[in-house]
């Protein structure tokens, strides 16, 4: 007897809102399958609003309300069976964000909950994570987004230590992460590894994904300090149009491709780590699986 039933994942950031379907599969005797069924995503990047003039503006306003509109109907057109959506950094810090949401809900009928840094990472921990983790070894996860990055410690299996910073790249890109962040991450990352013998990074975010998928690496295979520091002086070399025409990236990828990678090699550095996994997980995932075990709160369509 085979049981699926569909959840959804709405995953509101900095640089790019997305929906992403899932199919939970129950079989008896054997353990639950998460199998995703569609990946929606709208590069809306409403951090180019608030951290800049502090407030969601009225395009970006119109622009949420017809993507969370058509994320609706998608989810019905599925048969979605529950959802949530969670709004990171950039609607946390608009003067504006708890307005928005509220017009959202009254017009869209998707309910939006606005989460901290410390409750985005713990969803994101609660991915296949430890499917990519040796219970022998010392992890630092690092999701890097548009308004900040999440950092996990897990050593020999077990999570240690969490921490949110607000560097991201949309930040980073608009010259508005003050030195003293920069410092401050750079202390953390360096008094919370240097007990450990060797740490190694894995990595998610839209960014970091392109990167590996470019490399050409198997799944499960690393990217080397090496490779990164080497694609990163490539990207530099060219200019934003080039990005976009001779790298073959995405009009919104091609300019927040570059802070985020100096942000996973200045991670790598800071810790001493050679290697980078990239398991392609984030927020997304971890809503799906909290809102399977019950973990988070869900809506009904």
């Amino acid at each position: 007897m085979i049981n699926i039933k569909k959840y959804a994942a709405i995953d509101i950031g900095s640089n790019a809102v997305r929906l992403l379907i899932s199919n939970i599969i129950e079989e008896k005797g054997k353990p639950v399958r998460f199998k995703k069924s569609s990946l929606v995503r709208v590069p809306i990047r409403l951090g180019a609003d608030v951290f800049i003039e502090g407030k969601i503006s009225e395009t970006n306003i119109l622009r949420m309300k017809d993507t969370m509109l058509a994320f609706n109907l998608l989810m019905k057109s599925h048969h979605v069976y529950k959802y949530k959506a969670c709004a990171t950094s950039a609607m946390r810090e608009a003067s504006n964000g708890t307005q928005v949401a509220e017009i959202i809900a009254k017009e869209s009928n998707v309910n939006i909950d606005i989460i901290g840094g410390e409750e985005e990472a713990a969803i994101i921990a609660a991915t296949d994570l430890h499917a990519y983790i040796d219970n022998t070894k010392t992890y630092l996860y690092v999701d890097v987004g548009g308004g900040s990055t999440e950092f996990t410690i897990f050593h020999l299996g077990e999570q240690v230590e969490s921490k949110s910073f607000k560097i991201g790249t949309v930040r980073l890109l608009n010259d508005i992460v003050k030195k003293g962040t920069w410092q401050s991450l750079e202390d953390w990352i360096k008094s919370s590894t240097q007990k450990y013998d060797a740490v190694e990074i894995i990595g998610s975010g839209g960014n970091i994904n392109k990167i590996f998928k470019i490399s050409g690496k198997a799944i499960g295979k690393p990217l080397t300090y090496f490779y990164l520091t080497s694609y990163y002086n490539k990207l530099n070399s060219y200019s934003y149009e080039e990005r976009i025409t001779e790298l073959d990236l995405n009009q919104d990828r091609a300019d927040v491709i570059i802070p985020a990678t100096r942000l996973y090699l200045s991670t790598m550095k800071w810790s001493k780590a050679k290697y980078i996994y990239v398991p392609k997980i984030g927020l997304s995932d971890g809503i799906i699986k909290g809102l399977y075990y019950e973990t988070i709160s869900s809506k009904k369509l």
